[in-house]
């Protein structure tokens, strides 16, 4: 007997190219949907997919049968959402793309909020770097920085407008100058950032309403926010940050807090997905609660 589940897999694998990527999304190993597939391909008595130790692709077969299923598919979720909507006990699954920044900031106002208030739904973050199609990866919302929303999207402003914060420690500015301006940076040490694409993020800065940015150096470079705290923390650098990560230790005067007056404020992260027809009462409470800390946002 075929299942829902099987042709979901197969649609997955498709779309990311990678068992192992299909995998994750899916939630189960990757020898679990491996077998999944092989048992599909004996029963079915056609190879659905090439598979080398490097990539993996569609057979001719296979292309055939997604075209085909994709459309069956997406009518019988739909029919399941629609029969889903009539719950009163939103239950299910939910899944969330972000950035890991964005969900280091949501994580608890949001998500483990709702997650007290419906306990028989599970939500599923995927943080990362690259802004992807919700849709085709099979995700019901995005949250990105507001001018990152694709237009096609309603997005939800989920929070207070964001700001960079440049940091130090207390020790490591003992014995050294604090900075007044941005090219000042230059003569110190600072923790430097590779971004997702293999790039140096170049510190950003604004005077008179022009952008200002400042290509730093320093002894040590990281690609990730909590390890970069860690560095500063130890008096390695001076580090940039938004706001948020590092709010804690300026107010426990772990941290101390310069150029403040060149971070100005940047846009709101939102919360954005498709238009659909149907919703699940799971993702429709989600909604609200993004709607409600909206409210709540604007109203400090």
């Amino acid at each position: 007997m075929y299942k829902l589940t099987d042709f979901d897999a197969v649609l997955a694998i498709s779309r990311r190219g990678s068992f192992r990527a299909a995998a994750i999304d899916l939630g189960m190993s990757t020898s679990a949907l491996s077998n999944a597939i092989a048992k599909l391909e004996e029963q079915l008595g056609v190879r659905l997919f090439n598979r080398t130790t490097r990539s993996v692709s569609l057979t001719g077969a296979g292309r055939r049968f997604v075209d085909q299923v994709s459309p069956a598919l997406r009518d019988i979720h739909q029919a399941l959402d629609t029969v889903r909507a009539q719950q009163e006990t939103p239950s299910g699954a939910l899944r969330i793309n972000t950035f890991a920044t964005a969900g280091r900031e949501f994580l608890s106002p949001l998500v483990l909020e709702y997650l007290r208030r419906f306990p028989d739904v599970t939500v599923d973050v995927v943080t990362e770097g690259n802004l992807v199609d919700i849709v085709a990866d099979g995700f019901d919302f995005g949250v990105r920085s507001q001018p990152l929303v694709p237009s096609d999207m309603i997005a939800i402003p989920i929070g207070p407008p964001r700001r960079y914060a440049v940091v130090a420690a207390p020790a490591y500015l003992e014995t050294r100058a604090l900075p007044r301006v941005p090219s000042d940076l230059l003569a110190h040490d600072c923790i430097r950032t590779r971004l997702p694409n293999g790039g140096m993020f170049r510190w950003q800065f604004q005077a008179d309403g022009e952008p200002v940015q400042v290509d730093v150096k320093g002894p040590i470079t990281l690609d990730e926010a909590s390890l970069a705290r860690i560095a500063v923390l130890e008096a390695v650098g001076i580090g940039y940050f938004m706001e948020s990560d590092v709010q804690a230790d300026i107010d426990a005067g772990r941290l101390v807090r310069m150029l403040e007056s060149w971070t100005p404020p940047l846009a709101p992260l939102c919360l954005y997905y498709p238009s659909r027809r149907n919703p699940p009462a799971a993702f429709k409470v989600f909604v609200d609660l993004a709607r409600e800390l909206a409210r709540s946002a604007r109203r400090r």
